[in-house]
């Protein structure tokens, strides 16, 4: 699946909920899915720069893609970290550099979040972008 299908499922998945309470709902219940992101990884240098709430992400790259893990102590924020591993975890670099990022708009979610969660996500997109790059070079 590309990552404009992927996109198109989470905002599909959000456009059949009507009530802002209820997408954070489904938004908290996705981020309760991930799984535990393991202790050598909740170190200073995963942890993201910018995000008010604590976010760690490590990535690894086997066989050409990167491949995420995250984990955050906010229920809203680990949502939002759902859903950025969901469109790039598994993607080559130049599929995460290149990609572009619609669904956040199209779900109305940017207008819904606190001027600091806003930050917070842009903060960890800038830094699985960094990865991605970083892989890239490598």
């Amino acid at each position: 699946m590309s990552i404009n299908e992927i996109q198109d499922n989470i905002i599909q998945s959000f456009d059949e909920i009507e009530d802002w309470m209820d997408k954070y709902q489904l938004l908290i219940d996705m981020g309760n899915s991930l799984s535990p992101l393991d202790e050598q990884y909740k170190k200073p240098q995963y942890l993201i720069e910018g995000c008010q709430s604590r976010v760690w992400i490590s990535a690894s790259y086997k066989e050409g893609k990167v491949f995420f893990e995250a984990e955050s102590d906010t229920v809203i924020v680990k949502g939002l970290v759902y859903l950025l591993l969901k469109v790039f975890s598994g993607r080559t670099p130049d599929e995460i550099l290149k990609a572009d990022l619609y669904f956040i708009e199209r779900i109305g979610l940017r207008e819904h979040l606190s001027p600091n969660r806003a930050n917070g996500f842009t903060a960890m997109l800038k830094q699985i972008r960094n990865y991605a790059l970083a892989f890239k070079l490598s």
